[in-house]
């Protein structure tokens, strides 16, 4: 196209198929009863309407039974970290939203709506979605830059009595730990006998790591742009000081590359590389998930020469770790049984029912389904539901 989106014309855009597809939006709002006649609205209006009101006002949990709102996600971003686009500010990071709620309603038919904020302060955050908050049954943040993310979806965690999941860290987690423990098992090693390399310590590089030290791993060191995190290296982040602080047990400095030689695993979620040499240094069996998007650390091909499992985040190369496996059956588990919101054991019961989806196929080039797998997410969602009767938040 010789004109640039900021210029083109809206027909010269739709040439495009991208654009073509997102004209007029992704979403729209249908009627789940019918109006046909005076009868019809006088129910579904005035006056039966207020009948309905008066009954919520007396006994509010009713309006879990008597409207949308305990089935409905709402999606949340203030554009600050939109997929690999950064910070490109809440109208940009709209279409993203909408595509979310739209994965939402097409895997796990599970309503959602798109809620793009025009603010960045945390305080401001928080206060905009409690208040947001009695019109839904659960909170999806999203593409929310770090370290903010963490303590917005805490602080909401804290002072609504509804799931809040901020995707960017737990559904990669979730995934990631699923795909991990298929390839242990493919490599025959329990997760306790692996010592892995986690390079990136934002949203998806803190939550991976939580959730695997969650799941007993052997032992995780995790590295930011400074190198590798360790107790008393300066300048950390109080999410990195209580990272330094569960994680990295032999006290490893120095770079990601040489803290990979003899590990297990590499999981890659920092946008940097990671050379042929440092790949091929890992212990014998090695498994490396290169996560990054477009560009994986290490290209999988290069990575396959010395690695026993290689999975991206791309959907051209096999074992595509992508978080549309995990939340949209979280949010149908935590609905279906109105939970009050989701614990880490839901997220390590999700990811073993992802994994256990797998099966009997596992193989190197198949150690996570397909998004398009039709037994994933009411398996996830039947774990979740599950567990969080197990743990004693679900009410219903």
């Amino acid at each position: 196209m010789a004109a640039t989106p900021a210029s083109a014309s809206v027909e010269t855009l739709d040439l495009d198929p991208a654009f073509a597809l997102h004209r007029g939006g992704k979403l729209e709002v249908r009627s789940a009863v019918p109006v046909r006649d005076a009868d019809d609205l006088s129910l579904a209006y005035t006056p039966g309407v207020a009948r309905v009101c008066t009954a919520i006002a007396d006994t509010p949990a009713l309006v879990n039974d008597y409207t949308w709102v305990s089935r409905v996600v709402a999606v949340v971003s203030d554009g600050t970290a939109v997929l690999g686009l950064g910070d490109i500010g809440p109208s940009a990071a709209m279409p993203v939203m909408e595509g979310k709620a739209l994965l939402f309603k097409e895997f796990a038919n599970v309503d959602a709506v798109p809620i793009c904020l025009d603010c960045t302060d945390v305080d401001d955050l928080v206060e905009t979605v409690v208040r947001l908050a009695p019109s839904f049954g659960g909170i999806n943040l999203e593409d929310i830059s770090a370290p903010r993310c963490f303590e917005i979806e805490a602080r909401l965690r804290d002072l609504l009595d509804i799931p809040v999941f901020h995707d960017d860290q737990h559904g990669t987690a979730i995934v990631v730990l699923a795909a991990l423990q298929n390839a242990a098992r493919l490599t025959g090693r329990p997760l306790g006998d692996l010592r892995a390399v986690v390079a990136g310590a934002g949203a998806s590089g803190v939550a991976v790591t939580r959730i695997l030290l969650e799941a007993g791993i052997g032992d995780i060191a995790v590295s930011d742009s400074k190198g590798l995190i360790y107790e008393g290296r300066e300048g950390l982040n109080p999410v990195k000081e209580a990272l330094a602080g569960d994680t990295n047990r032999a006290g490893r400095t120095g770079s990601t590359e040489e803290a990979l030689a003899g590990a297990d695993v590499f999981v890659g979620l920092s946008g940097s590389t990671v050379s042929e040499q440092a790949i091929a240094s890992m212990a014998a069996g090695s498994i490396v998930f290169a996560l990054s998007n477009p560009t994986p650390e290490v290209h999988p091909e290069v990575a396959a020469k010395h690695a026993a499992v290689v999975a991206t985040g791309r959907s051209d190369f096999p074992n595509q770790i992508n978080n549309v496996l995990a939340f949209p059956g979280v949010f149908r588990g935590a609905l279906d049984v109105r939970a009050a919101n989701i614990t880490e054991n839901m997220k390590v019961a999700a990811a073993d029912a992802l994994a256990g989806v797998v099966g009997d196929d596992l193989a190197p080039t198949y150690v996570i389904p397909s998004p398009f797998d039709e037994r994933v997410a009411p398996a996830v969602a039947a774990a979740v539901a599950a567990q969080a009767r197990a743990d004693g938040v679900a009410r219903a």
